[in-house]
């Protein structure tokens, strides 16, 4: 009986090389797309949503 030949550098270490590089993408997406419901220079921003309470009658 022979043994098997042992897998290549980039069968045995392929998952980890996906894994780096899928947390080095997702980090580098998430760092520079900030936050995403701030209004920008230039857009309007909302109004208020309730009415100004009136002022009691005495």
């Amino acid at each position: 009986m022979t043994e098997p030949t042992p897998p290549s550098w980039w069968k045995a270490n392929r998952h980890k090389i996906y894994f780096v590089t899928g947390v080095v993408c997702g980090w580098l997406l998430c760092a520079n797309l900030g936050p995403l419901n701030t209004p920008q220079d230039g857009e309007p921003r909302p109004g208020h949503t309730t009415p100004a309470p009136t002022p009691a009658r005495t």
